[in-house]
This record gives C-alpha cells, structure tokens and sequence, in this order.
C-alpha cells in the first residue's frame, strides 16, 4: 500500500489507450452515420421522386432529350446530419461541428 509506483505508472498507460480507443471508435461511429445517412437519402429521394412531395432543399434538373415528348427529371434531395462526438474538446481542435451532408438522385418519371 506505500509503494504508489505502479498505479502511477499503470495511470500513464491508461490515459493514452483510452485517447486511442475513443479515436478508433468516433471513426466507426463516422463511418456508419455517412453509410446510415447516405442510404436515408437516396431512399427520401427516391419517396419524394414517387410521390411529387417534394422538400424546399430538393434540387429538380431537366434533362436534355433527343426524343421532344419526353423530359427526363433528376431530383436531388440532401440531407445534412450532425456526428456527435466521443472525445472532449474535439469540436474546438477541429474549430466547428462535425457534419455529414449526403445526396439521393432519383429519377422523377411523369405519370401519363
């Protein structure tokens, strides 16, 4: 109990394998949110495409088309979400909030 030697020294690991363990999983946690919100995306796109609902941030772009009966229509729907962060102070490094914006391009097809 009077030698405190080893609990310093086992303190001195530990602080830099937790630093490396919660860099390891705020790169996971990034990772699946871009994957998660790429494909809420392309799927309210696709919704939107269907429906004629459309979203004041969707972008609608008419295509050029050899045929003059048809005007193919891309919609482009984006959607913007907040990463919350693991390590403390993180945002203040980076100097604002970590975001991932993420697109879905649908084709609108006109209902005859």
């Amino acid at each position: 109990m009077r030698d405190e030697r080893g609990n310093t020294e086992s303190a001195l690991v530990l602080i830099p394998l937790v630093f490396l363990f919660l860099c390891a999983m705020q790169l996971i946690l990034v990772i699946f949110l871009r994957n998660e919100s790429s494909v809420s995306s392309q799927s309210q796109a696709s919704i939107r495409a269907i429906s004629g609902e459309l979203s004041p941030t969707d972008t609608i772009i008419t295509l050029n088309s050899p045929n003059n009966f048809e005007k193919p229509k891309l919609l482009i729907s984006k959607e913007d979400k907040r990463i919350p962060l693991l390590i403390p102070g993180l945002s203040t490094i980076l100097g604002n909030v970590i975001e991932s914006r993420q697109s879905g391009i649908a084709v609108i097809e006109d209902r005859k």
